[in-house]
């Protein structure tokens, strides 16, 4: 039987604020986010939702954290030419008309109407702008180097670093495995932080906050020995 879900509107400070998930429970369906603000609306804190879950539960709230690769179709009321479907580039933006590139992943679709808006009041009165997430394909990290089957893998629940290298079908002989480099996205898609992690030190010493949980986008990168040794330029 399919279950149709709405979540009812919301007021913050006067304004408003809609939003509403339809979808059909099933198998096979994909659960779809919209979000609607005016010109200026108050700002949700960005936090993931359901965590440990399955892939299909984890985007059923309105706090879906945006990233790579996901498909938006942004509508400003009333105007045909600002309205368009756009995926998040690896960069983790979006290019719409007048405005230009704007930051999407690390937020919510609220958060992104609230920016897209206060923009175009550049250009026009009081713009109503609506954000539907048409695809959530960002639920990937990316294990790259010198592991034994590097490539993208989905994140179906909690998953740590050495799970993802085990996922990865571990290290190459050659890997140079106290070196390892996770590279993720800032608050609000702003720039790559650097985080390092020894596999000897999570696993023989004390070292165990090491074992990071990994976030959609996460880019987990082994490099070789003979990288790790050559002279920097």
């Amino acid at each position: 039987m399919n279950v149709m879900i709405f979540l009812g509107a919301i007021i913050l400070s006067g304004n408003f604020v809609g939003l509403a998930l339809a979808g059909q429970v099933d198998p096979v369906s994909k659960p779809i986010l919209i979000a609607a603000a005016s010109s200026a609306t108050a700002s949700p804190s960005a936090r993931h939702g359901g965590e440990g879950a399955e892939k299909s539960s984890l985007t059923v709230t309105p706090d879906y954290i945006m990233g790579p690769e996901d498909v938006l179709e942004i509508t400003v009321w009333k105007n045909a030419d600002l309205s368009k479907q756009v995926q998040v580039r690896p960069d983790g933006r979006i290019s719409l008309p007048l405005i230009g590139d704007v930051s999407a992943v690390g937020r919510t679709a609220a958060q992104l109407t609230e920016e897209i808006s206060a923009r175009l009041k550049s250009y026009m009165e009081n713009p109503t702008v609506s954000i539907l997430v048409r695809e959530v394909n960002s639920y990937q990290i990316y294990v790259l180097g010198e592991v034994n089957a590097p490539g993208k893998y989905p994140l179906k629940s909690k998953t740590t670093l050495l799970q993802a290298i085990t996922i990865a079908h571990g290290f190459t002989q050659v890997a140079a495995r106290n070196k390892i480099v996770v590279f993720r996205f800032g608050k609000d898609g702003e720039g790559l932080n650097k985080i390092k992690a020894s596999y000897d030190d999570i696993v023989l010493r004390d070292g165990s906050d090491q074992n990071i949980e990994l976030k959609p986008g996460d880019q987990i990168v082994v490099p070789s020995e003979t990288m790790v040794v050559l002279p920097s330029r």
